[in-house]
Formats: C-alpha cells, structure tokens, sequence
C-alpha cells in the first residue's frame, strides 16, 4: 500500500526541515539525496528511510518515489544551474509522482511576481523581472497543467526568503556568518524597506500540512511566515541575539555589479536586488483561513539559527 511521503531534496535547508517535521508526526518518510547521506540534526533519523538519487533523472526518481503517498519537491540547485537543471528537477518530480500515483508538493518561492505594487497574494498577477522569475512562472504553469491534466495533483507552496538552520539564503553569508564571526553584517538593496522572511521549520510544517490535506491540491499557497522585517530591523534582532554588534553597509547594485565580474553568486544576484529595494511582503492569509498555522517567533528563529552556526565551528 503507498503511503510513504518521499522528500525530494532532503538534503537542503527546507527538505531537511521537512523531513524532520514528518518524522515528527510519526510518518514513513523516505528522504532523497543525491548520495543518501544522513541527515545531521533530524530527531528520529534512524527510522528514516534513506535513499540515493539523482531526481533530474525520471528513471531515478520513478524508483525514488516507488510506493509514495506524497512526494514533496524540495531539490534545488545554485543559481547559474537553474536554466539548466530546474525544469529537468520538475519533470523529475512528475515522472515519479505520476509513476507511483502519488500527490505533489511542491516548494516555491516568490519570484514568479516581479516587483509588487502591495502585498502579494496567491492572486498578484503575474510579471516576472529577470530570467529567474521568468523561469519560475514557466514551471508554475507546467506543474498546474500537470494537475488539470490529471497527471498528478499538485499542490504548491511559496515562502519568503528563508532563515534557519542550515537555510541556504541571504542571511546566512550576510547576517548570521558575519554576526556569529564578528564581522561586517551585510544586505542588499535597502536596509529599511519591509521584508518577508520566512523561518525554515514553519516552512516544513505548511508543507506537511499540504501534503495531508485533499483540499490544498489543484492550487498555490503562500505558507505562514512571521510579520515582514526591514533589513535593519532584522540585523538588530540578530545582533541582540547574539548579545554582541558589529558594523552594518548595504550592497549596492553597483557592488554585486563589480563583484559579479569573479563571483557567479553575485551576477546571479543583481535580477533579484528589486526584492529588497523596496517593500517586498508575501500574504498568506489564504493558507491561515484554511489550515490554520503557527508562526515562530523572530527571536526564538534567530536564537535557534544562531545556536546551528556555532555549533559548525
């Protein structure tokens, strides 16, 4: 009998979240790696199944998702790979859904949107800013269509920029790192225009609970995350966290211009510097209404990140 929810990408900040999340709920879990490593940090992490696949692969990911109830599509690559990579994670994520008759969720960000003109709904049109958010829009459409199709339902879930434990995003290298080390704390765009974040462990968790609900399939859902914060106002919070200060300089689109020259990360990063210019603040009052949803406490998110960055040292 499937029953199984496979994590995609179990490996990377929200799919080792949500791994733990399911574990959590005492449900089979399989987590897919690219080389089925362990998973540091997941309580419960010896009755979780482990796996080695390359999901791009459909073959692989057919046999990763074998006796699934619900897979979650959480396998990213860095940003110059995309183009390349993402639409073959997505078919992916398809092939083996469909082969094992499963349920989809699948893990999205904002990008799709462009620049909003108030806070983003399921329901904000559409007008990508850059080859990222274009792509993105792509597979939106490719993944609905899957669902009306009748391949595979298909349910999707936004979230902000991450923060957390082992969150792969802008905080990490610019906030924590340099907090936790002593070093000039960094972030790009403005440092007084709202932003939202969204806490990696409640991510995971309106992603299970898509994955459990008959009702979240066949649409987009912005997941809970805390209220927006301002650059400034995050730093501070980190800062006083960690019981410490350091200096704080904003990165220009100059900056990343120059740095973008030796650094692919940085070129990559000048499409998405409109994020933190200027309000960007995700709604997801839909998702509440719905489900519910508990939010972590920005003090208690940071205080956990910090705790992850000191003990890698």
């Amino acid at each position: 009998m499937a029953d199984r929810h496979v994590v995609l990408g179990a490996g990377r900040s929200a799919g080792l979240a949500l791994v733990a999340e399911l574990a959590g709920r005492g449900l089979p879990v399989r987590a897919v790696t690219r080389d089925g490593r362990a998973l540091p940090g997941v309580a419960g992490e010896a009755a979780v199944e482990r796996v080695a696949a390359d999901v791009a692969d459909p073959e692989a990911a057919r046999r990763a998702c074998a006796g699934a109830a619900v897979v979650y599509a959480c396998a990213g690559v860095p940003y110059p790979q995309w183009e390349e990579m993402l639409p073959r994670l997505v078919e992916g994520a398809l092939a083996g859904a469909a082969a094992a008759r499963a349920r989809l969720v699948f893990f999205d960000n904002l990008y799709m949107y462009g620049p909003p003109a108030g806070p983003m709904t399921e329901e904000t049109p559409r007008r990508p800013q850059g080859p990222k958010g274009h792509l993105r829009a792509r597979l939106e459409e490719v993944l609905l269509d899957a669902h009306a199709r009748g391949r595979v339902p298909v349910a999707i879930g936004r979230a902000g920029d991450l923060y957390g434990p082992a969150a792969n995003s802008v905080t990490g290298p610019l906030v924590f790192e340099p907090v936790v080390e002593g070093r000039t704390a960094r972030w790009p765009g403005s440092l007084d225009a709202p932003h939202t974040l969204t806490f990696v462990e409640d991510a995971a968790r309106g992603l299970a609970q898509l994955g459990i609900q008959d009702m979240a399939y066949g649409a987009i859902w912005h997941l809970p995350s805390g209220p927006p914060v301002t650059g400034r106002e995050f730093i501070r919070a980190v800062c006083a966290e960690a019981a410490t200060s350091v200096r704080v300089s904003v990165l220009r689109g100059w900056m990343l211009a120059l740095a973008g020259l030796v650094n692919p990360m940085a070129r990559e990063m000048r499409e998405l510097l409109y994020q933190f210019e200027a309000p960007f603040v995700m709604d997801s009052a839909k998702f509440e209404r719905t489900f519910g949803g508990r939010v972590t406490p920005l003090s208690e998110g940071i205080r956990r990140t910090l705790d992850w960055y000191r003990a890698r040292d």
